[in-house]
């Protein structure tokens, strides 16, 4: 199959198969997105897990500890989902390690409250939901897929973190201080989440021809702060932007200018957890060694026993 065919499948709306022809270039581009994807899935874990013996309830623990057994699970099915590619788990964790691969430069922001446990289910997850929703339409079969049970489960974690604001801000003074606070310090790293500015995203290109994405950074950029400014307002909230304001021409908002030299230090592994994070994950990896060997011993041990 030529490259030409292969676009007039994209063109139609053909899902692509593992086993499908594809040029190099789209496959490499599935494996950078679906692994940066399941790492964030997989780091992320890390702030959240750091809260669950501290939930000021055992409903919260719950939830919380409900909510990061799901983003393991979102991890599972995006490593499966790349290792279709031609790709071993065990390849895109070195990746990891060493640097080569990224993930969400928002997992590397320290969690200092309870109150941060909702603005990351708000904001965080809230801002995965626009992005992971319109990845439900991509055109590589496991990839979409996979993310229709993602996005169900991603709405649960916007709403519990909702939740834990809406109640925060219609606390004592102290609390609603609490809540303005964790919004204060996670819209921008929030909004930043979803990438560069078009202009400055060399693979968005491809990436929305070959359909692999629906939606440019901007767009989906432009979808959550309209989505969310009103949901700030209903809890009493204020968004931390003085740029903030409707524009009656565009029927969106306009906002700030982001700092994306904090951006890019955060993306380059010089944010305030990365080491932190990165050095965590590596240590769990290896002290978990014995654990992956002896369930491939036992399974091997299963099949000489059947034969």
């Amino acid at each position: 199959m030529t490259e030409e065919k292969f676009q007039k499948r994209i063109d139609r709306e053909e899902k692509i198969e593992p086993k499908d022809w594809m040029p190099e270039g789209y496959r490499k581009h599935l494996i950078r997105q679906i692994s940066q994807h399941a790492h964030s899935e997989i780091i992320g874990m890390q702030p959240e897990g750091n809260w669950i013996s501290r939930a000021p309830s055992l409903r919260a623990k719950m939830i919380l500890l409900a909510k990061v057994q799901d983003e393991a699970g979102h991890g599972l099915y995006l490593y499966s989902a790349c290792e279709t590619l031609g790709v071993s788990r065990q390849e895109l964790v070195s990746q990891l390690h060493s640097g080569k691969a990224k993930y969400s430069s928002i997992f590397n922001y320290p969690t200092l409250s309870w109150a941060d446990m909702g603005a990351i289910g708000w904001l965080v997850d809230g801002a995965a939901i626009v992005n992971q929703v319109s990845l439900q339409r991509t055109s590589f079969g496991p990839y979409s897929r996979g993310m229709v049970k993602i996005c169900k489960e991603e709405s649960f974690h916007q709403r519990q973190g909702y939740e834990i604001m809406a109640q925060m801000a219609q606390g004592t003074s102290e609390q609603k201080a609490m809540a303005q606070d964790a919004l204060n310090r996670f819209w921008w790293p929030s909004i930043m989440m979803f990438g560069p500015n078009d202009s400055d995203s060399p693979r968005t290109g491809n990436a929305m021809k070959w359909k692999i994405k629906r939606k440019t950074n901007d767009e989906l950029r432009q979808e959550f702060i309209d989505k969310t400014v009103n949901q700030a307002e209903i809890i009493g909230l204020t968004i931390p932007d003085k740029d903030l304001k409707w524009n009656d021409e565009r029927q969106h908002y306009d906002f700030g200018e982001m700092d994306w030299d904090e951006f890019w230090s955060v993306v380059n592994g010089n944010g305030p957890c990365n080491k932190q994070r990165l050095n965590h994950h590596k240590k769990a990896h290896d002290d978990g060694q014995w654990v992956r060997e002896a369930a491939k011993s036992y399974s091997q041990k299963k099949e000489l026993i059947a034969n």
